[in-house]
């Protein structure tokens, strides 16, 4: 399995278990809040360098 294949299976199990355990309204909210938050916390120079690299860049 290649390391972006186990990155989505791992997010896949993640979210189940936090649906799971808090529930699905929750549960989205962590899911969605938290690479919000963390994509905010990144220096103006950096969200731009991350906006011009295209998805399947990311994952090298």
């Amino acid at each position: 399995m290649s390391k972006p294949a186990g990155v989505a299976v791992a997010g896949v199990v993640a979210a189940i278990v936090v649906f799971w355990l808090v529930g699905f309204w929750a549960g989205l909210l962590v899911l969605v809040g938290v690479p919000a938050a963390a994509y905010l916390l990144l220096d103006p120079s950096q969200r731009r360098r991350l906006r011009g690299i295209s998805r399947k860049q990311l994952g090298r």
